[in-house]
């Protein structure tokens, strides 16, 4: 007997769980460790496999590969979890991958993210809210993307690379290294060109804490001292709760250097 929102054709694992809210299209593949939450869609040729789960809302379209084994050769079979949040809208032939043991073994996807078509967000990444990953982009393992961040197309994010809330990186950019909160970066080689001036505007942000900003941009391109010092100094000088944020972002842990202003 055929189930309200599945598709006779589509092929649903024992084990799976799926909310009677949700719509499975044809021919999709839903493994037997996948957990589907109220209003998800997948149109028709969606493969969710692995120990993964979709929120609420969230609508991946056809041909998307969600929650297979990492493309990593120290994958060895071992628990592999991806958790996607709520209203995302991933498009065709995207694919996302769960996590490894050496990362924490969970790839997690936030809340009312854009993954335009054939971009791809590898083992153990950790992706914020609002976060934007256009066409045929690329996410590499260990990644941390804070919320509101874009990610032009044609892009390659380096395994381990952290890029601050609301930075955005422009197209056919291979980013190599750390970038701020609020960074533009773009060229080839990533350059860290100055601020998100119109993300930040269209956030409402308070003329006031943009002109901070943009003091703190360019302190941290032509001050004293080495790039944590002039971060450490910021911290020390400013009131502005965005610059704060960078102060912040700088002096936590990482595992790439950063990319400097130019």
């Amino acid at each position: 007997m055929s189930t309200p929102g599945i598709h006779p054709s589509a092929v649903i694992e024992d084990g799976a769980q799926i909310d009677p809210s949700a719509e499975i299209g044809p021919l999709c593949v839903i493994g037997s460790n996948v957990v589907v939450a109220a209003d998800v869609v997948l149109k028709s040729h969606v493969v969710v496999t692995g120990h993964t789960q979709i929120g609420e809302g969230t609508i991946v379209f056809s041909f998307a590969v969600i929650g297979e084994v990492p493309q990593d050769l120290k994958f060895k079979g071992e628990a592999s979890t991806l958790v996607i949040g709520k209203r995302n809208r991933i498009r065709e032939h995207v694919t996302m991958n769960g996590g490894t043991a050496g990362g924490g073994g969970v790839t997690k996807v936030g809340d009312d993210g854009l993954f335009m078509a054939g971009c791809h967000v590898a083992h153990d990444a950790q992706i914020g809210d609002r976060v934007i990953v256009v066409n045929s982009a690329a996410v590499a393992g260990h990644c941390v993307l804070e919320d509101d961040v874009i990610i032009g197309g044609l892009s390659g994010i380096h395994q381990f690379v952290r890029i601050g809330r609301g930075a955005i990186i422009g197209a056919v950019t291979m980013v190599t290294n750390d970038v701020i909160p609020y960074g533009l970066v773009q060229a080839p080689r990533g350059e860290l060109d100055g601020l998100n001036l119109v993300g930040l505007r269209r956030r409402g942000v308070a003329r006031g804490d943009i002109t901070a900003l943009r003091a703190a941009f360019q302190m941290l391109a032509q001050g004293d001292g080495t790039f944590h010092d002039r971060a450490e100094r910021l911290g020390k000088e400013s009131e502005s709760e965005y610059v704060r944020e960078i102060v912040a972002f700088v002096m936590g842990d990482s595992d790439r250097s950063f990319l400097t202003p130019r």
